[in-house]
């Protein structure tokens, strides 16, 4: 079994135009989407596409996507302390913050998009425990917590020796967490494109693909910005775990449309998504199908497109494939009409058996992005002010 030694520190990160031009534009974001919230509070959801049908838009693709991703953040993480890979160990600090980051921009998207964010005090003080959505309060916050205490372990040289096991409580929680997500659609049973039990290890599988883009992603910026090097060995490792994980989604995607497609009662909606539903399933087959999958796991698993750009290139078709993938779950889930009594057939004046309509509005699309911006402005804060980034390298020992 091979042993890796480390030699690695970590630094701040000093400012340079390029960070004050990164964090400028991601600050610009922030703001624009809690405008774009504020607008929305203000004039009424009439001004975004959502109605009394589709009443997840746009921002809810953003911030199930923010939170899946703050998940898989954690993987250098958890394969450095939990799986004894001291490889990854310069990622292990920045992983525990973009996981945080993302989590925190995710649920700001989320709370602002709900139309009364002031009524979040109740779903925190008052709980349902028969749904899921209550799980998921103590789910998120546990997470910040656990992450936190998982980085004061790193941070602080007294408490080192309990990196490990805070580390596997992460890894635990992030399973659970990603689990209670994708169980917010499996367990909707009205809804016939959100009702199944693969769901679950399917938002696991796109936890991993997600987070370990975002990774790559931030791999390379800090790389841009000068201050972190990058380290090949690590680049090229995890450049393989993303296809594989791309893979690994793939592989969920088809056996949930394989079993839909077997099971009778379920072939209208796979009909709409994958073939009659407009722009859900271009969204499918080229969105997350053409550009999300095919075309990077090539690029990665190609040696001769091992560099950096390319490296860059196929972690945002991959992110935009997670888009993709996730508009047509979120949307067209809710676009394809109920069934509201099995085996007959319904008529009044509410569009019964009609797809619903829906078009994004400008004010969803920023309220989104300002998750993005602040959960980047939020890293890039951190980078700044505490000891998160990479100095130094990670070296196998000779023989």
């Amino acid at each position: 079994r091979i042993k890796w030694t480390s030699n690695v520190t970590f630094q701040i990160l000093r400012p340079s135009s390029g960070f004050w031009l990164t964090a400028g534009i991601a600050a610009a974001l922030a703001i624009l989407g809690l405008a774009a919230a504020h607008h929305m509070e203000v004039e009424g959801h009439y001004v975004t596409g959502m109605n009394n049908r589709v009443v997840w838009g746009l921002p809810h693709v953003f911030a199930v996507f923010l939170i899946v991703s703050a998940s898989g953040a954690l993987n250098a993480a958890s394969i450095s302390s939990v799986f004894g890979q001291s490889l990854y160990k310069p990622l292990s600090r920045i992983s525990g913050l973009l996981a945080m980051a993302l989590l925190v921009g995710g649920l700001t998207v989320l709370v602002l998009d709900l139309g009364r964010p002031d009524r979040l005090i109740i779903a925190m003080t008052y709980y349902n425990f028969e749904s899921i959505f209550a799980w998921n309060i103590f789910l998120y916050t546990g997470f910040l917590i656990v992450v936190a205490v998982y980085l004061w372990m790193m941070f602080e040289p007294r408490m080192n020796r309990f990196t490990r096991p805070a580390g596997t409580v992460s890894f635990i929680w992030r399973l659970v967490l990603t689990t209670g997500t994708g169980s917010i659609f499996g367990f909707l049973v009205a809804r016939e494109a959100f009702d199944s039990a693969v769901l679950a290890p399917m938002f696991i599988a796109m936890s991993l693909s997600f987070g370990t883009a975002v990774t790559l992603l931030a791999m390379m910026l800090g790389s841009r910005l000068g201050q972190a090097p990058v380290n090949h060995e690590i680049l090229a490792r995890l450049r393989t775990l993303l296809a594989y994980f791309v893979i690994a989604v793939a592989f969920f995607v088809a056996i949930d449309h394989l079993t839909r497609l077997y099971a009778a009662g379920h072939t209208g909606v796979e009909r709409f998504l994958l073939v009659e539903g407009g722009i859900y399933p271009w969204l499918f087959w080229v969105g997350q199908g053409l550009l999300g999958t095919v075309i990077p796991v090539i690029l990665l698993l190609t040696p001769r497109f091992a560099g950096v750009s390319q490296t860059v290139f196929a972690s945002l078709l991959v992110l935009l494939g997670a888009f993709a993938q996730l508009y047509v779950l979120i949307i067209g889930g809710q676009a394809f009409p109920m069934d509201i009594f099995p085996g007959y057939i319904e008529k009044s004046t509410y569009y019964d058996g009609v797809v619903a309509g829906y078009a994004p509005s400008l004010p969803e699309l920023v309220l989104g992005l300002g998750g993005i911006g602040l959960a980047a402005l939020i890293a890039l804060v951190a980078v700044r002010v505490l000891p998160f980034l990479p100095q130094g390298s990670v070296k196998q020992p000779a023989g």
